[in-house]
């Protein structure tokens, strides 16, 4: 369960009794008392709202801390950007411009960069500020070769089983087509991956990525999945903003889900389940233009 115990603390010689900490406290913590903000709640998701809206800094909340955003290869300024004040267009052009990159140089990823990359993950929102998210790195391309081996292992065994058309058939019959589904949209593919990487070395799962993160979520986050990959989303942002190459490397989840072997093989504890592997490295992509999406479905609901 998510720790909800009170770290907020207001010094009331600072305090100027404006109310607005305890207007924008999602949880009730904070009250007036004798024209004071005093905290009076005995739950608080730490979120640090009433840390940053307060004009006079005098709320401070003391399980978070500022120096684990301390990013040591850029300087991202500690200004708050007000609603409405950055401009839009430069966002969306990030995200336009950013694609899933297949070719890497054969060149390391400094662990600084790695780290500010998951600094910039742990910006996004979690349920219930949970911040259960965890990130386990793959620091070189040794390293994701290994843990790659180690899931073509998982997927040989996985097309030997769907091979046997008896056991998909009584499967689908009792309402588990999941195998006769792998089989008929992965199959293939997976045999012929690994059979070009037993025989010529060619990597088509992590794409000869240098490095490679795994973000995953403790059992007690209220929204694991959601959570991991909105922090995965700023990862991916902020790799192409850094001049780094990401693809998000679905085999990889799948089989890491499905046998926390593979996972455990990489330090990540068995309770932990991942949703993201990011393979990561230096791109050797240069892309002219950008482009358009399918068309998408909009609804919507007015009672």
């Amino acid at each position: 369960m998510t720790n909800r115990t009170v770290t907020t603390l207001i010094d009331p010689d600072r305090c100027i009794g404006c109310g607005e900490c305890i207007r924008v406290c999602p949880s009730g913590t904070l009250s007036m008392r004798d024209g004071k903000a005093a905290v009076t709640g005995d739950r608080s998701l730490n979120c640090g709202h009433c840390e940053a809206v307060c004009p006079v800094e005098a709320v401070r909340v003391e399980s978070i801390q500022n120096r684990v955003l301390d990013f040591a290869t850029f300087d991202p300024g500690n200004q708050w950007v007000p609603y409405g004040k950055y401009e839009l267009g430069e966002l969306v052009q990030l995200m336009r411009s950013r694609r899933s990159c297949r070719h890497f140089l054969e060149k390391p990823v400094g662990r600084d960069h790695i780290e500010d990359l998951i600094r910039i993950g742990i910006t996004a929102p979690s349920g219930t500020n949970s911040q259960q998210w965890t990130f386990t790195v793959l620091p070189n391309r040794k390293d994701v070769s290994a843990l790659g081996e180690r899931i073509g292992d998982f997927f040989e065994k996985l097309n030997r089983t769907a091979e046997k058309a008896w056991l998909r058939r009584l499967l689908k019959w009792i309402g588990k087509p999941e195998l006769d589904n792998y089989y008929r949209n992965h199959y293939q593919s997976v045999r012929d991956a690994l059979r070009t990487y037993n025989e010529e070395g060619i990597d088509l799962l992590f794409h000869g990525a240098a490095a490679a993160i795994m973000v995953a979520s403790k059992p007690e986050a209220s929204c694991p999945a959601e959570d991991a990959l909105l922090a995965t989303q700023n990862i991916l942002m902020g790799a192409h903003a850094m001049g780094l190459g990401a693809c998000l490397i679905g085999f990889a989840v799948s089989a890491m889900q499905k046998d926390r072997s593979i996972g455990q093989y990489a330090g990540i504890p068995r309770e932990e389940t991942v949703y993201a592997a990011i393979a990561l490295g230096h791109p050797d992509e240069t892309y002219q233009r950008m482009t358009g999406r399918k068309p998408f479905i909009l609804r919507y609901f007015e009672a």
